[in-house]
């Protein structure tokens, strides 16, 4: 606990001193967590309301690849049936668990401000493999029965954000065939393993 306050202490000190900004010179490995909404767009807001996500995410970095940040992050998200779609169909229940498994880069971007608080743009971009299940669920006297379906789809992602180095606020456009959603994400970065 000593050891992680003192870590804390030290990034703290970052924005004080003259030059580089901790991103750029930060080396080692961080987790990170993250929850937030999330707002379908296009053909899948037809039948799905916003829902909500949490994951949880590896970033690593070296002076080689600095400012840039690779990460890897897996999360769990859910999205419940809209209303209108509930009542212009024979749908009773309609909700999809997805499970999404990104690996990318993020790119922080020189501080706009830095005399009392540290903030960057960052940029972020990577490939996703999302397995979901999709519960369908009808009306009575519809004559159709019950179901879950499972789907596994590869996709894309790519964020824009603010960032304070431990935190940071996200949104993200995510596109897979037949699901396109919005998602904002409130993370903390917590160091595992720091070189200076």
């Amino acid at each position: 606990m000593k050891k992680l306050l003192l870590i804390l202490i030290l990034f703290a000190q970052f924005p004080l001193s003259a030059g580089e900004a901790p991103a750029e010179k930060a080396r080692g490995l961080f987790l990170v967590f993250g929850v937030g909404p999330r707002f379908p767009i296009s053909s899948f807001s037809n039948q799905s309301a916003f829902g909500y996500g949490f994951n949880v995410e590896l970033d690593y970095t070296d002076n080689e690849y600095l400012p840039i940040f690779l990460f890897t992050r897996l999360g769990f998200q859910q999205f419940p049936g809209s209303q209108t779609f509930y009542e212009s169909s024979d749908y009773s229940n309609y909700s999809i668990n997805s499970f999404p498994l990104t690996v990318g880069g993020r790119y922080f971007f020189a501080p706009l401000l830095e005399n009392v608080v540290l903030f960057m743009p960052v940029v972020e971009l990577s490939a996703v493999y999302n397995f979901t299940q999709v519960l369908h669920q009808f009306k009575s006297g519809t004559g159709r029965s019950n179901f879950v379906e499972n789907n596994s789809r590869f996709g894309v992602s790519g964020g824009v954000g603010i960032s304070m180095f431990l935190l940071e606020v996200m949104a993200t456009y995510n596109y897979f065939q037949s699901i396109q959603y919005v998602g904002i994400d409130l993370k903390v970065r917590l160091p595992l393993y720091i070189v200076f």
